[in-house]
């Protein structure tokens, strides 16, 4: 009976996570991470192994929501793709070389850092355009401009170095893997900030990527075994359920809020 109940919880524990990483564009794997490492104390190879799985399935779900509302860049988010993959198996070999205190410091720096940034950075100015038309400098580089028209019929237009782009993707993929925490709290802020994405297109093309690059890397780990398999079907099924409420929510919510309420996980 305990184990029924002790499934039952994560089961819990999936669906808050899965609906409010959906909402803000990540897998929820910041919040998975922690938990495992910290109330369950789990090594932390296990809870990033484990943590990669449920992603996948909160990320594969929150993608068919954001499908549906016309608002996934695919065509970006499939070179986007591409580019994690590489680092994603390199950030899954990489994660047994890291040792308990030195992951905890790497994951640690890196929620304060994009928090803080976020907090102080919520949204970029939109670009005119002219801008768009004629990109400054380097940041033309393999310059490309998308138009999306949601299924409400808003339309966004952005600019975005494509080039930098891959070289990001491929960063994300491999700390995204080596962390446990999918990329997707890392590859928003990039896209909003640093690239100029609306941040409901960021969120929705995010979470397209992240399940792509989190199932490469739930691969590799679930190869090497070191993933908890009962507990991360039970997360999973609650985060699959989870993420169509996060789809939903995130209608409702401004894109300011979106970026703020990814700063404050």
């Amino acid at each position: 009976m305990d184990f029924w109940l002790t499934m039952l919880a994560f089961v819990a524990f999936g669906l808050c996570v899965g609906a409010y990483g959906t909402l803000i564009g990540a897998g929820g794997g910041f919040i998975i991470v922690p938990v495992l490492l910290l109330v369950l104390k789990w090594p932390h190879e296990e809870a990033v192994a484990t943590s990669l799985c449920v992603v996948t399935a909160n990320a594969a779900s929150g993608t068919i929501s954001y499908w549906r509302q016309g608002r996934v860049d695919f065509r970006t988010g499939i070179q986007f793709a591409v580019a994690t993959l590489p680092g994603a198996v390199i950030g899954s070999l990489a994660v047994s070389l890291l040792s308990g205190r030195v992951f905890d410091l790497i994951f640690g720096l890196l929620l304060v850092l994009l928090s803080t940034y976020l907090m102080l950075r919520p949204e970029r100015r939109a670009y005119k355009q002219g801008d768009l038309d004629k990109p400054p400098g380097a940041k033309g580089w393999l310059w490309t401009v998308r138009s999306i028209v949601d299924a409400q019929g808003e339309n966004y237009t952005f600019g975005f170095s494509r080039g930098w782009g891959l070289v990001l993707s491929f960063g994300v993929g491999f700390m995204s893997s080596i962390l446990g925490i999918g990329g997707g709290i890392i590859h928003v802020p990039a896209l909003i900030s640093l690239f100029g994405f609306p941040a409901h297109i960021a969120t929705a093309t995010s979470h397209f990527i992240l399940a792509i690059s989190a199932a490469t890397g739930s691969t590799t780990q679930l190869i090497q075994g070191n993933v908890h398999i009962a507990p991360a079907i039970a997360m999973a099924i609650g985060a699959i359920g989870g993420a169509q409420i996060g789809g939903r929510l995130s209608r409702r919510i401004t894109g300011k809020w979106i970026v703020r309420g990814l700063a404050v996980a």
